[in-house]
Order: C-alpha cells, then structure tokens, then sequence
C-alpha cells in the first residue's frame, strides 16, 4: 500500500529549487513539507482508501483499479478524467530532467542550436518513444510493481538509513546503529521476498 503512492521522489526536484542561505536554512520548510505530505496525504487519504479497497475486493482487483469497477458510471468516468489530467501533470515533472540531459547533449556534445525546434522535436520524440513503449509492453502493470519495489523501497528507506550512518558515524554497536543496520536488513529482505 505505501508503495501506491509514488510522488516522494518528486520532493528532491522541489528541494534543488528551495533557496537556502547559512541565515535562513530551508530545512525548516522542507520538514515542514515532508509532513504535510507524508501525514496528510499518505496516511489521511492514501491509506483509509487502500485498506478499504482490499477489504471491499480482495486480490480481484486488476493493476487498472477502474477495471475491477463496475458502477457507477459517472464516477468511473470522472476518475478516469482526474488520472489523466494527473498523469499528464506528473510525467512533465519527471520529464524534464530528461529533457534537459538530451538537450544538453545535442547542444554541448553535437553542436547543435539551442532553438524552439531543437526542444519541440526532441521532447515530442521522447514522449512518442515513451508512449509506445508503455503501449507495446502488455504487462506493463506488474513490471510497474516490479520495479517499483527494487526502485522505491531502497530510495525511500535503505539509501537514508545508510547515509545517516556514514554522515553521523554512530559508534558500533549503539543503539541507533543497531537499529539503523536491524531496519535495513529487514526492509532489504522484504523488498527480495515481496518482488521475486
């Protein structure tokens, strides 16, 4: 259920654009705005919604939730609208860094001119390779999953339990080094069990 919501990886493109200087530091805001996220949104709307849905339909639901749907119509339709309009929103966030890489490279790498058609014709290529991909690939909704586990969980919770070891530097064998190593090893064997 926590890997259903995958907008947490959107916050490190939000926090490369929060000004921080040594007098007013950004990490207030930036807490500030993981708990607002994390709290409200995953835990007030994401999980009462989840538990609900697997108490309601079980393992019958389909990797298209609106599938396994029935009635009423109009709300199945007007869900359907909200993805779309979502999925086009969030695809130009996780777009653009690349976007900037191919630009980047043709501009630096190929000489070419930093112009309005450089961008139309590279974007608009993307999106069609991209498009198809998703298209020509049946079973893209479990390699979803699939992927998301190897990608999201080491991300979200092994990647800044390792970091805050070697930032920090506990010393071995103290409490929050056994914690930090106990948390890791028993997220890294969930995210092989659960994804194999």
């Amino acid at each position: 259920m926590a890997f259903a919501y995958a907008g947490h990886n959107v916050l490190l493109e939000i926090q490369a654009t929060i000004t921080s200087t040594p007098e007013k530091p950004s990490k207030g805001p930036k807490w500030k705005g993981v708990l607002v996220a994390y709290i409200v949104l995953v835990a007030i709307c994401y999980f009462p919604v989840a538990i609900s849905g697997y108490w309601e339909y079980g393992n019958r639901v389909s990797d298209n939730v609106m599938i396994s749907l029935e009635k009423p119509v109009w709300l199945i339709a007007a869900a359907n609208v909200f993805v779309v309009v979502h999925v086009i929103g969030i695809y130009q966030v996780y777009a653009m860094p690349v976007f900037d890489m191919i630009e980047t490279l043709l501009v630096q790498k190929m000489n070419f001119k930093p112009t309005f058609m450089l961008r139309f014709i590279t974007r608009n290529l993307y999106d069609a390779f991209t498009m198809m991909f998703g298209i020509c690939v049946p079973f893209f909704g479990g390699l979803l999953g699939f992927f998301g586990g190897f990608a999201f969980a080491p991300t979200t919770y092994f990647i800044p339990c390792v970091c805050w070891l070697i930032i920090h530097k506990p010393k071995i064998g103290s409490l929050s080094w056994i914690i930090n190593w106990v948390c890791n090893h028993i997220i890294t064997k969930h995210v092989i069990r659960f994804n194999v």
